[in-house]
């Protein structure tokens, strides 16, 4: 329910009544160029991001808006992807069908590996930055206090249907500049990738120099203190002095490992951290099934259970780490669904399967859409039966998704 008081129940059973209505509203309003300003009301309702929150940034707000202004959204976002291009953003993998945090992830470290693969002496730099329309009341609620209400003029309204499309119209032609350079988007997390040859930065800095000016240009703000930088350079022999970042005059601060859409990347490439993490959170959750066992439910309420609060956080974002993940990593996952096994006292698919069946699903899904920024790494051999496959210098870069997904669509034919 929104802050007008409709709630979505009253108009599905009143849609009959209620259609000629909104259609002689929405026409109006679109003839005028005048949205009603009960429809651009919110409401902020600050959730916790943590259990005991003890700062404002421990808040995750959530907008609540008008539920008719969602459906005149709607029509509104139709129209207008209906006379845009298939794919606008190829490297925007934020609100696009077919498009995943995978997805970036997948990009982001096929591009590097690629680049690791092709010279003992090339390095990669990234630069991960986070948090990158007018006259909008709203207030923040909390429990069954309401703040005075504030009316902004500027941004993407949060909780709008509309608010993705707009930015990524809005983004999209901060694109890079250089064959060496790459920046991957998801929403406002955005990378900033240098591949660097011969110890050649200039183009890794222009490009950085390049983003700085394009949001002064376009009224975005920098989140400096938000930014880092990650230097992957798997190169033992070569010892060098990397120079530190500035950008809107503040150092960058460098970091050995960064969380990427929830994905822990270690500068050495390593899984250990991020499974670790992955561990820990699921035999937490361990408790809770023991708990509900103990209540004697029965074993396919148990697994049921399993797969929404313990399997979806095994399998997030497998595709991307599991190829490369270490022997230790993938039993420390496995004895978190043994122990599931002996509580649900059912059998459980393995981690293995699971990841060989995603890199299947992912990969058809790839293949079938054109617009795709990586289908055109999967190409038929002349037989129009098999895919090529990807040539591999290095076992990182072969145990990685890409190939890993050729290799298994291969086996599935």
């Amino acid at each position: 329910m929104g802050p007008d008081g409709i709630c979505g129940r009253v108009l599905k059973a009143c849609a009959d009544q209620l259609a000629p209505v909104f259609t002689d509203i929405f026409n109006l309003s679109l003839t005028l160029g005048i949205v009603p300003s009960s429809f651009k009301r919110s409401t902020i309702v600050p959730v916790p991001k943590k259990p005991r929150p003890s700062d404002l940034n421990d808040y995750h707000p959530v907008a609540l808006t008008s539920v008719l202004m969602k459906c005149f959204e709607k029509l509104v976002r139709d129209f207008i992807t209906s006379s845009l291009p298939a794919s606008m953003d190829p490297l925007q993998f934020a609100y696009c069908h077919n498009r995943s945090t995978d997805d970036a992830i997948a990009h982001l470290l096929h591009t590097t590996l690629t680049h690791l693969d092709e010279g003992r002496g090339n390095y990669v730099k990234m630069l991960f930055i986070s948090n990158f329309i007018t006259d909008r009341p709203q207030s923040v609620w909390v429990g069954n206090c309401a703040s005075s209400t504030l009316t902004l003029s500027t941004g993407a309204p949060q909780g709008c249907v509309l608010s993705p499309l707009l930015y990524s119209l809005y983004t999209h032609d901060c694109t890079a500049t250089s064959s060496s350079t790459i920046i991957v988007k998801f929403a406002d997390d955005t990378v900033v990738m240098g591949l660097i040859s011969d110890n050649d930065k200039r183009a890794y800095l222009e490009e950085i120099k390049h983003l700085e000016n394009w949001c002064q240009e376009n009224n975005l703000l920098l989140n400096v203190s938000k930014t880092k930088e990650l230097i992957v350079d798997c190169s033992k022999k070569q010892e060098r002095h990397y120079q530190p970042v500035r950008t809107s005059g503040t150092t960058v601060e460098r970091v050995d490992s960064f969380r990427y859409l929830g994905v822990h990347i270690s500068q050495d490439l390593s899984w250990s951290r991020h499974t670790n993490s992955l561990a820990k959170k699921a035999r937490q959750r361990l408790y809770h099934l023991r708990r509900l066992r103990d209540f004697r439910l029965p074993s396919k309420v148990l697994r049921n259970l399993y797969t929404c609060t313990i399997e979806s956080i095994l399998m997030g974002n497998i595709t991307v780490w599991f190829g490369n993940s270490t022997k230790q990593d993938r039993q420390a996952l496995q004895r978190v669904v043994r122990s599931a096994e002996c509580i649900t006292h059912t059998e459980l698919p393995d981690l293995q399967t699971i990841y060989h069946k995603w890199c299947q699903t992912k990969a058809r899904r790839i293949v079938k859409d054109p617009t795709h920024p990586n289908n055109r790494l999967f190409s038929l051999l002349r037989s129009g039966r098999r895919f090529r496959s990807l040539k591999t210098k290095t076992e990182r870069l072969k145990r990685s998704f890409f190939p890993q997904a050729i290799r298994a669509l291969n086996q599935g034919k």
